[in-house]
């Protein structure tokens, strides 16, 4: 599938800054219509060999640069249930890397150059959201200590507590990624997503950008899922017990339901810099701008560094010099 102006027969993509689909060639919005056609090894719009991977869903054609929906890994059982559209353009999200690493002294020179940036690229990454209900039951003996002074005599008195709760807590679209190229640890660090901001899926809001399927099952990340759900009950519980001077659990039954589980795709600027022989990934979060990444440092601007340092502080000993053999 590829999205054609028809008024230029342009390629139409979804365009962030404006909130709608866009053809950059006769700059018309929402002149888009959805042409049906192309495979995974052949463009929609040329013809040429298309390279897919096991998961790509939307794609770059390097012959023409016409941006491809593959058909068949957005319907079915790969067709999500939501899509959060791009909140920021690229431009946006080269100001957000920018705002983070900008004013580091030992940033590599090419490390924002455009040249570089040219790698920086949107996927759409996907997730499975989880609802959940939890049930807490918690019994336990609660400790309050007093203490007093009365003349010479210091007296404490502790009171004992029989402490009982019952939580019942909804969570709602609790992520979990479902990509292997993605590492959890980084889509973790994503979060947090304005969740009332998904909408119904539409294939063309992934014209322009590059997109997987789920790698994963549903299943097969549900215990990353009921973590979070269980620690958040953790939390809630410790909180509703504050007030205490010390709390012994008798009994602690966290029994955590699944209620759904829903297919989703999330926005993400990905940005891969190689600097002596290794690549360092960098992540914007493309609807809230958060940039996850960590900066390799130029060991010829810190070499740099120490140097003009040493000639200061060697000029500033120098002059201390003269001016104690003039007195």
């Amino acid at each position: 599938m590829v999205f054609k102006c028809r008024n230029c027969g342009g390629n139409v993509v979804y365009e962030p800054a404006r909130g709608h689909m866009y053809c950059p060639h006769c700059e018309s919005l929402d002149s888009e219509d959805a042409v049906r056609g192309g495979s995974l090894t052949q463009c929609a719009v040329c013809g040429a060999p298309v390279e897919a991977g096991q998961y790509t869903s939307s794609s770059r054609c390097g012959h023409c640069g016409s941006y491809l929906v593959f058909d068949e890994r957005v319907e079915g059982g790969y067709e999500p249930r939501w899509i959060l559209p791009f909140y920021l353009n690229k431009e946006e999200a080269v100001e957000a890397m920018n705002r983070e690493f900008g004013r580091r002294l030992f940033t590599p020179a090419d490390f924002m150059s455009t040249k570089s940036l040219e790698k920086m690229e949107g996927r759409y990454v996907p997730f499975w959201l989880y609802d959940y209900q939890a049930r807490y039951d918690f019994a336990g003996e609660g400790t309050v200590v007093r203490s007093w002074t009365s003349g010479d005599t210091e007296y404490v008195e502790t009171s004992y507590y029989e402490v009982i709760r019952q939580m019942d807590v909804d969570f709602d679209k609790i992520p979990a990624d479902a990509s292997y190229e993605m590492t959890d640890d980084i889509m973790d660090l994503m979060e947090p997503y304005d969740y009332g901001a998904l909408i119904d899926y539409a294939p063309k809001y992934m014209s322009g950008f590059y997109g997987e399927i789920y790698n994963q099952e549903a299943q097969e990340l549900e215990g990353r899922a009921q973590a979070k759900a269980r620690d958040a009950s953790e939390e809630l519980m410790r909180e509703s017990l504050q007030g205490y001077t010390g709390m012994r659990p008798l009994r602690r039954d966290l029994n955590v339901q699944t209620r759904a589980a829903n297919y989703a795709l999330m926005p993400v600027w990905q940005y891969l810099y190689r600097y002596r022989g290794k690549t360092y990934a960098f992540h914007v979060n493309g609807q809230t701008g958060k940039v996850i990444g960590t900066m390799p440092v130029s060991q010829g601007k810190v070499l740099a560094y120490g140097a003009s340092v040493f000639v200061i502080v060697a000029a500033i000993c120098r002059l201390a010099l003269n001016f104690l053999e003039i007195l």
